[in-house]
């Protein structure tokens, strides 16, 4: 039975659900992990976390379907990805294996929170990873924490699919040979600022330009950029500091696959804006946000509309959103079952 929430005018912020999952990572292994009930994290004043940013995290969603079942989305994605960040930053990986049965677990013990299927909200779980322990050096941590807790959570912009328009920034997300394509808070943290910025102008966030020569777009605040031409082509940038969105693999292989465009990963142009008819954001937490237009200096583009949502995005929103609650067939290994 899910919870008394009202599921059609939930946002995007923190909820405290009834478990979470903990694992600790001491003398060279993980152990067995557990549930609790307690949201507070107890960890040494010395933490490499603390200090020195030694962390990292994912975002994935459970989603409630038709007949009553729930589906994980690409949870191997985000294994590798956070397996990846790992290895960037000197942290122990989690096995696949491990990561997925304990989303398993958080979702089955929180299942009251899942909204009901037709209302569009879902639950996100927050997996995270940090480095903890007795330590002041500059150095790896002693010990490390592996959770995941989850939220009921709805749109992550206002308005749902409905255009937002965003700033171009002057700031970088991440050097050109930095941590840009590993999901840590540090990336997140240099975007306080410039995202501040943007949305005291009224803008929805701001984009961020390739760090090198600040001439093709890179990111649109914490989600993936793709364009639509009108020659039928799906565009979206490619960089190594850009995070590897899974939402935007999926969306590459399923307007190719599904839709019969050429899709594209490569060099979007911040003064070649007129090349495309439609533009959007992606990512696990926005899925999908038309971009109605872009602020670059004293230009503003727009795209399709600033009212209404372009005819493909809307059909590449409804196909990965109908994969994701079931309703569509996924492609081989997409979905995971929660039993």
């Amino acid at each position: 039975m899910a919870k008394d929430i009202d599921w059609q005018n939930l946002g995007f912020a923190y909820i405290k659900t009834d478990y979470r999952f903990i694992a600790r990572w001491k003398d060279g292994a993980w152990d067995n992990g557990e549930l609790t009930t307690d949201n507070t994290l107890h960890i040494n004043e010395g933490s490499t976390a603390l200090h020195y940013g030694q962390q990292c995290f994912e975002g994935l969603k459970a989603y409630r379907c038709k007949d009553g079942s729930i589906n994980l989305f690409r949870p191997d994605e985000n294994a590798k990805r956070m397996q990846k960040s790992c290895d960037r930053l000197l942290m122990p990986q989690v096995p696949t294996d491990f990561f997925i049965r304990a989303c398993k677990e958080v979702v089955k013990a929180n299942e009251e929170w899942l909204a009901p299927y037709g209302t569009g909200a879902t639950l996100y779980l927050r997996p995270f990873i940090i480095g903890v322990g007795e330590n002041i050096g500059i150095k790896t941590a002693p010990e490390f924490i592996f959770c995941i807790f989850c939220i009921p959570v709805g749109s992550y912009f206002k308005g749902g699919l409905a255009p937002s328009n965003f700033l171009v920034s002057e700031y970088d997300r991440a050097a050109p040979a930095g941590t840009g394509a590993a999901k840590v808070g540090g990336n997140y943290a240099a975007s306080l600022y410039p995202g501040k910025l943007a949305k005291s102008n009224n803008f929805a966030d701001c984009i961020y330009l390739d760090p090198k020569t600040h001439t093709k777009i890179e990111e649109v605040g914490s989600a993936n950029f793709f364009g639509i031409t009108a020659d039928n082509k799906f565009i979206t940038p490619y960089s190594p500091s850009i995070l590897p969105s899974i939402t935007k693999y999926s969306l590459l292989y399923l307007a190719k696959e599904r839709l019969g465009l050429d899709a594209i990963e490569g060099d979007v142009y911040i003064d070649k804006l007129d090349q495309f008819t439609e533009a959007g954001a992606c990512g696990t937490a926005a899925v999908i946000t038309p971009i109605g237009g872009i602020q670059y200096g004293n230009d503003f583009h727009v795209f399709y509309s600033e009212t209404e949502v372009g005819p493909v995005t809307k059909r590449l929103y409804d196909e990965l959103v109908g994969i994701q609650f079931g309703d569509v067939e996924a492609p081989e290994g997409w979905i995971v079952k929660v039993d």
